[in-house]
């Protein structure tokens, strides 16, 4: 059998930004919430709990037998635009009371890492969430000009995310 090429009018699918610096598409935000970080970190490292926070994450669970440890592997739902889709994640970091991120697409291809530090201060805790992407690729837009709209609209709902997080415990008393 012999190797045949044709040619086509079609470009295929866009191709990302070749060479873009990814350094402005990253942030970080944060609030204080009335728990320790002991037990802030309970709930953040449970993946299933963030659909009570996330305004744009739902059906997160942890692969059977996994759990918030390094090397875990968890799966996802995602909302954006009345767009929705599935995710899988792997955990890159789990310092209870201090530190827990994933890597959405794992750690070694992944694209996103999201990031939880907790810091304690007075009777509570400063939750600090961070979110850097880590390569683009055509599933989060083709130009500059839509990964900067995924950077604002993921830190727009990182904001939500803590803001209800620090209520839902405030609503729940401290424990």
């Amino acid at each position: 059998m012999s190797a045949t090429t044709s040619e086509s009018t079609d470009p295929g699918p866009p191709q990302p930004p070749a060479g873009l610096d990814l350094t402005p598409f990253a942030f970080s935000r944060r609030c204080w919430v009335a728990l320790a970080p002991d037990s802030v970190y309970r709930l953040i490292s449970d993946v299933s709990l963030i659909e009570l926070w996330s305004p744009s994450a739902s059906a997160v669970s942890y692969k059977p037998g996994d759990g918030p440890w390094v090397g875990a592997r968890f799966h996802g739902r995602n909302r954006r635009d009345g767009r929705e889709w599935g995710t899988r994640s792997e955990v890159v970091r789990a310092d209870p009371g201090s530190a827990f991120a994933f890597v959405v697409g794992g750690a070694e291809h992944g694209i996103v890492r999201w990031e939880w530090l907790l810091h304690e201060q007075g009777s509570g805790s400063i939750v600090e969430q961070t979110w850097r992407l880590l390569r683009t690729d055509p599933v989060l837009g083709d130009t500059p000009g839509d990964l900067h709209a995924l950077r604002d609209h993921m830190a727009r709902s990182a904001e939500s995310t803590l803001l209800a997080l620090a209520e839902w415990i405030a609503g729940r008393g401290a424990h």
